[in-house]
Formats: structure tokens, C-alpha cells, sequence
């Protein structure tokens, strides 16, 4: 009798003890063309592509949108809540009231990530930017460190937010903590202004400048071959600032301009994995790295000059793609899926992989099949949304390589349809890049049909599919408007 009452009393911690670590690493504003294991050439990350090749790499995750230009806000707190674009809670008490949504009576802040894992006896510990996020369960972090840090310095780079996870592991080996842990480690980069650091700019042909650059270095990043030197038409959203405010590029597209922006964007990114490589290495120190779950992600992408635009508020992959690696015990090294996941599926698959019950008011769903090579798939059907300038916006729907992107703008003066075959135009190519003086500067001469191909009498029935499929997401997932040419009859 005595033997067993010892062997419940000591159960729980036995239970603690073998439960894995979590560190979520999460970045501001980065898109997955910018690493090597999705393709870059020229952008160096060694501690990132280890991590890539220690574990999976996801090639369709995405945010699901946004009601409002600071894209990380509604982004930020489908991770910590695990709940829908449209079906989100408020955020704190300054939040913005076009971001809260369809709640149902449960209790959203109970439920959040930090809520969960300090129930279940992890040591959680927080560093990240200030601002823009779900403030309320951010505050329900045992361990606070934020601070938006977007120079390049080492008390406000992203040296910073290293330094305090080294601190945190530092501190908990010193007391000899056996708790397992749950890091969330933000950094305020990529982020404009896309201040780097001068050994690092050198290296990618990049300055710092406030204004748009006349001239750029010849060992500069080349332009991507979405470059346009703009838009084809408006996106909708009036006097956006990462439209026409973004210090060093203001309204600019020249190529010295986005040749200089991505020379920096790779020089903060590079810093970035210095400090991902600190991380890893004091993991693997202390014994801790072969039990700890390690998530790379960002909270949405971005364009930086692809197709004319410069920011995050549209439905390009580009921009509405996120990088996605997961490694950790059990998940075979250098494996790749689809996914077809969100970043609100976060939250069910780290309580899955951890033993712990994902709370009822997350709506996604877990990953863990597919980080485990059972499932290719997470769902077949990705939908996204912007309409943080005017309404109703932007609606995109994706169904295997078909993807479907429509504009209904600026009080109807905009209503325009797009069609792509992702497998033979991955880079959603327009007519607009067809253009002699854009060959010229891209050195890509598209194929014919590179195009959107929604006007293409051959795809008439696939568009009408599609146009179909988003009618119908946009039902399921409760979104308030209704695009021109559709109807709920």
C-alpha cells in the first residue's frame, strides 16, 4: 500500500519530467523566399537551414488575413488563441474593435497559449516585440521580457531578444528547474525600418537610409521576378504606410530602391540566425536541445518590391505564405509536406505534442500528422482575407495548385479577379511582367502562360469552381461581407 501511495504522489512530476520543452520562434514581417531551404540563394542562415534539415519544412502554411494594416495583430492572436480571423476576442484594452469577432460566450483568455501551459506546470517564459499583439495573454506569461528592438545595436537589435532567452536557460540551470519550459522567442525583425548591422549590410550591398537610395552596390540582392516598378491597379487601401511611409522607400519601386530593402531585409534576417544559433547552442549545452520541440514561423509575409507593393496587406503568396520548420522528437529529419496549415493551428498541435487537452475554443486543428509524415495535408482548402482599408477587400481561396484571388475596392471602382495555376506560375506572374523594360531589369522572360489566367476562356469552368470554394469558405468561417458578384441566395 505504502509503495503505491509513493508511486501516485510521485506520478505527476514523473508525467512533468517527460514532457517535452517548447521554443516558438516567431519573426516580424518575414516571407519564406527569404531562407535557403525555400529556395533563397543568397540570403545566409547556417543556423536555420540546420534546423530545416534536423526536421520538416512545410511549403503551404499561411496566416489566415487580417481586418486592419497592422497584419500582426489579428496574426499574433490567432496563434495565442487558436481561434479564426473572424471569430477573435479582444485583445486588450486599447484593441481595435474592427479586430473582435465572433467569441460565443466562451473564455478565450483562460484558454489562451501562456493560460494553458502555466496550467499544465511548464515554465513559460516570454520575449517579443511591444505592441500589436494579444496584450492580455501576453501578460500571462511567468516570464516577461519585451521590448520592440529594430535597430541594430546590441540593447535594441535582435541581439537583445537572444540575450534574454540565454538568460532565461541561464537561470533555470542555475536553480536546476525540472519543469519543462514554454519559449516564445520574437524578434522585432525583419520588420522596417530594416535597420542593419554595418558588417552585414556590407556583406549584402545594402545602407541604411531614410530616404529612397538613387544607386545601389552591383553586389546587391537582384530584383525578384515578380518585380513590377507598380501595382496594376490600387489594392485598396488608401494611404497605407507600408505602401508609401516605409523609411528608405516612401513611394519608391526603382530597382535601387529594392535591391537596397532587400540587402537589408537579408542583413537583419542573418542577424536573426546568429541569435537562433545562440539559442540552439546553449539547448544542446545544457542537455535540453533532444527533448525541446523548436517551431520557426513568422506572422505573415511580405512583398518588398514583388508585383509593385511593398507591404504585407494583400494575398500574394509572397505575403499571405509563412515559413513554417518544426524539429523535435519523433519528426524524421529532412522531410518536407504541403500542410495546408494556418498559424491558428499552433496552439492544438503544441498541447498535442505535449499531452496536454487543447482547450474547446481553439478552432484549429493539430499538426502533428503531418509533422509526423501520417498526413500530407492538413485540410484541403486554404482561404485568406485583407480588408483593412476599404471594403470588402481582398478574399483568396487555394485548392491544391488552383488559386483564386479577388479584389472588390475603393467603393466598387476596383472589382477585378485573378486566376493562377500555381504548378506552372508559382510566382503569380501578370501580363504586366511580359513588358519589355521588366524583362530588362528581372533578366525572367515568362512563359506564355504565365499569366492570370481568369479571363482565359479554357478555365472558365475552374473558375467558376473556385469562385464556388470561396463563396463557400467565407460562409463556413463566418466572414461579414460579400464580394461583388456574390450572393448568399
Amino acid at each position: 500500500m505504502k509503495s503505491t501511495l509513493h508511486l501516485l504522489i510521485c506520478l505527476p512530476s514523473l508525467v512533468f519530467a517527460e514532457r517535452p520543452n517548447i521554443l516558438f520562434i516567431l519573426t516580424d514581417d518575414q516571407a519564406p523566399h527569404t531562407l535557403s531551404c525555400y529556395g533563397n540563394t543568397v540570403c545566409e542562415t547556417p543556423n536555420i537551414d540546420k534546423l530545416a534539415d534536423s526536421g520538416i519544412v512545410l511549403d503551404q502554411a499561411y496566416h489566415m488575413g487580417s481586418m486592419s494594416g497592422a497584419v500582426c495583430s489579428p496574426s499574433r492572436t490567432m496563434i495565442m488563441s487558436g481561434r479564426t480571423l473572424w471569430h477573435l476576442p479582444p485583445r486588450g484594452e486599447a484593441h481595435r474593435k474592427n479586430e473582435e469577432g465572433i467569441t460565443q460566450g466562451e473564455y478565450i483568455l483562460r484558454n489562451s497559449l501562456p493560460a494553458v501551459f502555466n496550467d499544465a506546470g511548464y515554465d513559460t517564459f516570454r520575449t517579443c516585440k511591444n505592441g500589436n499583439s494579444y496584450r492580455l495573454a501576453n501578460a500571462l506569461f511567468q516570464n516577461i521580457r519585451d521590448k520592440t528592438c529594430r535597430h541594430a545595436d546590441d540593447e535594441r537589435g535582435s541581439q537583445w531578444h537572444g540575450r534574454q532567452v540565454l538568460d532565461f536557460l541561464n537561470d533555470r540551470t542555475s536553480q536546476e528547474k525540472k519543469n519543462p519550459f514554454l519559449i516564445y522567442f520574437g524578434f522585432s525583425h525583419p520588420h522596417d525600418a530594416r535597420t542593419g548591422r554595418e558588417d552585414l549590410l556590407k556583406k549584402y550591398g545594402a545602407v541604411n537610409c531614410q530616404n529612397p537610395p538613387s544607386q545601389f552596390f552591383p553586389h546587391a540582392p537582384n530584383l525578384p521576378i515578380s518585380w513590377l516598378p507598380e501595382h496594376p491597379f490600387h489594392h485598396g487601401h488608401p494611404g497605407l504606410r507600408d505602401e508609401v511611409k516605409v523609411p528608405g522607400v516612401l513611394t519608391s519601386r526603382s530597382e535601387a530602391t529594392v535591391r537596397n530593402e532587400l540587402g537589408r531585409e537579408y542583413a537583419c534576417i542573418e542577424n536573426i540566425d546568429d541569435q537562433v544559433g545562440l539559442v540552439l547552442n546553449k539547448l544542446k549545452e545544457i542537455g535540453e536541445l533532444e527533448k525541446t520541440y523548436i517551431f520557426y514561423t513568422a506572422d505573415h509575409g511580405i512583398a518588398v518590391g514583388r508585383h509593385g507593393l511593398m507591404g504585407k496587406q494583400n494575398l500574394y503568396e509572397h505575403s499571405w505564405r509563412v515559413p513554417f520548420i518544426v524539429s523535435g522528437p519523433g519528426i524524421v529529419p529532412k522531410s518536407r509536406a504541403p500542410g495546408n496549415v494556418y498559424l491558428l493551428d499552433i496552439l492544438p498541435t503544441l498541447c498535442e505534442l505535449t499531452g496536454i487537452k487543447a482547450p474547446s475554443s481553439a478552432q484549429g486543428k493539430s499538426i502533428k500528422p503531418v509533422l509526423m509524415g501520417k498526413k500530407k495535408y492538413l485540410r484541403k482548402v486554404v482561404y485568406g482575407a485583407y480588408c483593412g482599408g476599404t471594403k470588402p477587400g481582398i478574399r483568396s481561396v487555394r485548392k491544391g495548385n488552383w488559386k483564386l484571388i479577388k479584389y472588390d475596392v475603393l467603393d466598387g471602382e476596383i472589382r477585378k479577379t485573378q486566376l493562377f495555376d500555381l504548378t506552372q506560375n508559382p510566382d503569380e506572374l501578370l501580363i504586366e511582367h511580359h513588358q519589355k523594360e521588366v524583362i530588362e531589369k528581372t533578366g525572367n522572360k515568362p512563359a506564355a502562360n504565365q499569366v492570370n489566367l481568369a479571363m482565359n476562356p479554357g478555365h472558365r469552368k475552374k473558375l467558376m469552381e473556385m469562385e464556388a470554394l470561396l463563396l463557400n469558405e467565407m460562409r463556413r468561417l463566418k466572414d461579414p461581407y460579400r464580394l461583388w458578384d456574390q450572393s448568399d441566395e
